[in-house]
């Protein structure tokens, strides 16, 4: 599986990707859906066990179809996992299954997407606990400042929500994010992932080629280091 091209808009989390010219895309795969990794130019996948799909009658199952995927080589994440204390099934069943989903990252060497609702304080005490030598990225981040700098501090990179980041109010934060930690997205939205660029570039007055080249350095430092090696 080949990665991005030097010059390539790198969409870090889609669902559904289409291939398109000039960008290199990470489509996530819940495993409760209908869907396999294929063999398509330009796109990787990620696949997890989102904290919104499990139950107690289906956990196991798809706990081991992650492990199936997470076993092919154009699988180069592992997630979205995570908590979420506003939608999904019990906080035990959601760490029980977000356990899982770290140790399959660290035995397959492959970096870990995280979903994450107003459960900081469980993924940052997970974090700790596990140690983990995977880097993880917060996908759909929308947080203030404050908690960019708490999980920047532990090593986290950053993807913002796509209606977020293309927010003028979000600029602060965006600002606080460093180059070498941020990612960006389209998240299943009806957007391509080049106007996300030119308006977080606007945003952060910086010109669109040293975005491009900063995210292309952080693909290369996450995935390239395991999963594309």
């Amino acid at each position: 599986m080949k990665g991005p091209e030097k010059y390539d808009f790198i969409n870090i989390h889609d669902h559904g990707a289409e291939p398109i010219d000039g960008v290199f895309t990470i489509d996530n795969i819940m495993v409760h859906e209908n869907r396999y990794p294929a063999d398509i130019n330009g796109i990787a996948y990620s696949c997890g066990a989102h904290p919104w799909n499990i139950m107690e009658d289906n956990i196991d199952k798809m706990i081991s179809k992650v492990k199936e995927y997470a076993s092919l080589p154009n699988v180069i994440a592992i997630g979205e996992a995570g908590f979420d204390r506003i939608r999904g099934s019990d906080e035990i069943l959601q760490e029980k299954a977000f356990i899982a989903q770290v140790e399959i990252s660290e035995e397959k060497g492959k970096p870990l997407f995280i979903h994450c609702v107003k459960a900081w304080d469980k993924l940052l005490v997970s974090h700790k606990k596990m140690n983990p030598k995977m880097k993880w990225i917060i996908h759909g981040f929308r947080g203030k400042p404050e908690l960019a700098k708490q999980l920047l501090d532990k090593g986290f990179y950053l993807s913002p929500w796509v209606e977020w980041a293309i927010r003028p109010e979000s600029t602060s934060t965006l600002k606080s994010i460093p180059l070498k930690r941020l990612f960006l997205e389209t998240d299943g939205f009806d957007i391509g992932i080049e106007p996300v660029y030119r308006v977080v570039a606007e945003h952060l007055q910086i010109g669109l080629q040293t975005l491009k080249k900063s995210i292309y350095d952080n693909f290369y430092n996450v995935f390239y280091k395991s999963s594309l090696v």
